[in-house]
């Protein structure tokens, strides 16, 4: 009776965790480690791209003006979003108040990543006479764009200003949870969908038939598109804790 009575008194964001065993530390620091060194790879071979390939910035210069754009978008919507997703793996030991809120650091300092990197690619488009919102990736851009917008105004409305009558609200927030965390993984992987989409448009206009002939610019950009995809399998995965501890099945996200 007195475990029954603890289950239904149970919050949503209680951590089951107890002891691990030591394959469930092998798979934590594996996922942790693995994770963290593709989403810094991600933006740090961006950045060499468009520095030894494509020249670098200049905002006076609307094609090298560009540039801002794949190095932004990858670093706000994939490596510091991706970590903020990651915190809730990563952030084992501090209270679920103090995760939330350097989850909403990580997302809220993506913010000027993004609107700088989309207004650095629609001015340059202009300059340039070049049509926007044509292209898949322009359609999958501004999807990601409103589910990002849409779930941080949700996430910070939800799980920070309504704990100042956290009784009151708790189930409202229970009810949000799932939700919020399955479109939060759904908006990162729409980000890669449309970084890859990009990355591949970018190849072709740039390289043109030299593409196919596996030249050294090609090499990098489709690595980059490889890591991508790699985050696009293990951030997912990093969420979920379905081996810690043996005897209970737990989801990160339900920490949220």
């Amino acid at each position: 009776m007195q475990d029954r009575y603890l289950g239904e008194q149970r919050r949503y964001d209680d951590d089951d965790d107890r002891v691990w065993n030591c394959g469930a530390w092998f798979e934590y620091i594996l996922v942790v480690v693995v994770s963290s060194i593709l989403l810094i790879a991600a933006s740090v071979l961006t950045i060499f791209w468009t520095i030894y390939y494509r020249k670098g910035f200049n905002m006076d210069d609307p094609k090298l003006q560009f540039n801002l754009h794949p190095v932004l978008m990858i670093g706000g919507y994939i490596t510091l979003s991706g970590f903020s997703i990651l915190l809730y793996r990563i952030c084992r030991c501090c209270s679920h108040l103090i995760v939330k809120l350097c989850h909403t650091f990580f997302h809220a300092c993506s913010i000027p990543c993004i609107v700088i990197g989309f207004m650095a690619v629609w001015d340059s488009h202009n300059q340039q006479q070049i049509p926007n919102f044509y292209s898949l990736h322009s359609w999958l851009g501004m999807i990601t764009m409103g589910l990002f917008a849409l779930q941080f105004v949700l996430g910070f409305f939800s799980f920070l200003i309504l704990l100042c009558c956290e009784n009151a609200t708790y189930k409202f927030r229970s009810t949000m949870v799932p939700i919020h965390a399955s479109f939060g993984v759904a908006t990162f992987m729409l980000a890669i969908a449309t970084a890859v989409t990009g990355l591949t448009q970018k190849a072709h206009f740039e390289l043109g038939e030299n593409y196919s002939q596996t030249v050294e610019e090609g090499i990098i950009m489709n690595s980059i598109g490889v890591i991508l995809t790699g985050l696009g399998i293990i951030i997912p995965f990093a969420v979920r804790r379905s081996n810690s501890p043996a005897n209970c099945k737990v989801y990160v996200t339900e920490r949220i």
